[in-house]
């Protein structure tokens, strides 16, 4: 098997067992389904993945890479650290609502503990981004003084909350500028404080 077609057929696998998992879910779905989805033997997904649970930590890590590239990363480049947590939330909530049915099945059927090591490099990563955008906020006098390291872990479990409701409670969803405008203004008029 040359590089390329290897590639093509990693990908092929990824792709139907986000298909499959959205819609049989992670137990109802069989390494048999995935191969046969994909076009390839069972033998030849197993050159790839070794069993079910390996190739959706694969999946949950990928996953995770993107949202670092794609949501994290992007913030370091942001001058003005109000405008980089408006970026935080509104391109994490895109995110989650693009990857909706796969944090379902992952939170549903696998529980939110799968894949928990994974799951903390990030979040490690996730604080110390956030953190050093409050330390650049208050320097800059943009923020009051606050902890920094406090505060990335409450802004966390803001848009953690928010994946919990994708998952339990999904008309219940908070309205991203009413949370943006919370943060950053607060609840109490400035005359109260």
């Amino acid at each position: 098997m040359n590089k390329r077609s290897g590639h093509e057929s990693r990908k092929r696998i990824i792709e139907s067992a986000v298909k499959l998992f959205s819609q049989s879910g992670y137990n109802g779905t069989t390494m048999r389904m995935i191969a046969k989805e994909a076009g390839i033997s069972v033998g030849g997904l197993y050159l790839y993945f070794k069993n079910k649970e390996e190739l959706s930590l694969y999946l949950i890590k990928e996953k995770l890479n993107e949202f670092y590239s794609k949501v994290l990363l992007p913030l370091k480049d942001i001058q003005s650290p109000s405008q980089a947590l408006k970026e935080y939330f509104t391109k994490a909530i895109e995110f989650a609502k693009e990857n909706r049915e796969l944090i379902i099945i992952h939170g549903k059927q696998q529980g939110f503990a799968f894949g928990v090591e994974i799951k903390k490099e990030l979040l490690k990563k996730e604080r110390e981004i956030l953190a050093e955008i409050i330390k650049r906020g208050i320097e800059s006098q943009e923020f009051n003084e606050i902890e920094p390291e406090e505060v990335a872990k409450l802004l966390m479990n803001i848009l953690g909350g928010y994946l919990l409701s994708v998952v339990v409670e999904p008309e219940n969803l908070f309205k991203l500028e009413v949370c943006i405008d919370v943060i950053l203004k607060g609840l109490l008029k400035r005359s109260n404080l």
